[in-house]
């Protein structure tokens, strides 16, 4: 606690994060905000970026959450592999990625390859590309993560009930709806929780990956404090930038949990 009050001080100062003597600023480094492009840029690719991928990544992983508790005999090899990507450093996908995305890169390559060269970008060079490009690695690394909680929350629906409900002549989309959706309510809201999170702090692959570039088109609220702190040496500011952060993974945190936890009760 008495870090994150000495932070939230130094938010509303001129530091330079080496002198002691620091100069009370009021709201200024707030204001500035509000008229600096780059920060502006940053604070709405940061909400657009964490819903992209909390919206395509869990679509993703309960569809294969779905697929892997089938009866296929491959299942569990098929868990392990979409799993594994989860646990690879985001650092090491990052820069595995920017490889795989350059213009000369596999991607390209392979589409040349499969008589698709019309199809080649420069997907991390384009301004208005490279920021799906982002969230296309965000979710190829992590939609196993939300495969596994998915999967979980599969594994406890009793068996029973789906019997019963096909029975009484419900479909395979009748049954998923009406059955499987309610009881997954807990894991929904994990999932959702934890992706939303984890897309409003994107950091370390959007820097390995693009930098925050080309130009500002990918920077976020966290790149931009980076690159201000020390870069620039404008530690006040970036300060100031990390209480927007803060405000913004605590309100979208707290509602997200509020409604999910009522359809929870709702469906329960």
């Amino acid at each position: 606690m008495v870090p994150s009050a000495r932070g939230i001080y130094y938010a509303f100062t001129d530091w330079d994060g080496l002198d002691p003597e620091v100069s009370f600023v009021g709201l200024d480094n707030f204001t500035d905000m509000t008229g600096d492009p780059d920060a502006v840029r940053a604070i709405w690719h940061t909400p657009l970026i964490a819903v992209s991928i909390t919206v395509v990544q869990n679509v993703i992983g309960l569809l294969l959450a779905l697929g892997v508790n089938s009866a296929i005999k491959t299942r569990n090899i098929l868990r392990v592999f979409l799993f594994a990507p989860a646990v690879i450093t985001p650092i090491v996908t990052a820069y595995l990625w920017r490889n795989l995305l350059g213009p000369d890169g596999a991607v390209n390559s392979a589409l040349s390859a499969v008589g698709l060269g019309s199809w080649q970008q420069t997907w991390l060079g384009d301004p208005d590309l490279a920021l799906w490009a982002v969230v296309g690695v965000i979710v190829w690394q992590f939609a196993g993560y939300s495969m596994v909680i998915f999967l979980a929350g599969l594994q406890s629906v009793p068996k029973e009930i789906h019997e019963a409900a096909a029975i009484d002549g419900a479909g395979p989309v009748r049954r998923f709806w009406s059955v499987t959706r309610p009881l997954l309510a807990p894991a929904i809201t994990i999932n959702l929780m934890l992706s939303i999170i984890g897309g409003i702090k994107l950091f370390d692959q959007v820097y390995a990956l693009t930098g925050g570039g080309p130009g500002h088109a990918t920077d976020t609220i966290s790149t931009l404090i980076y690159k201000n702190a020390f870069t620039l040496g404008e530690f006040g500011y970036s300060i100031a930038l990390a209480v927007v952060l803060t405000v913004i993974v605590a309100v979208a945190s707290t509602g997200q949990y509020v409604v999910l936890s009522r359809n929870e009760r709702a469906a329960s």
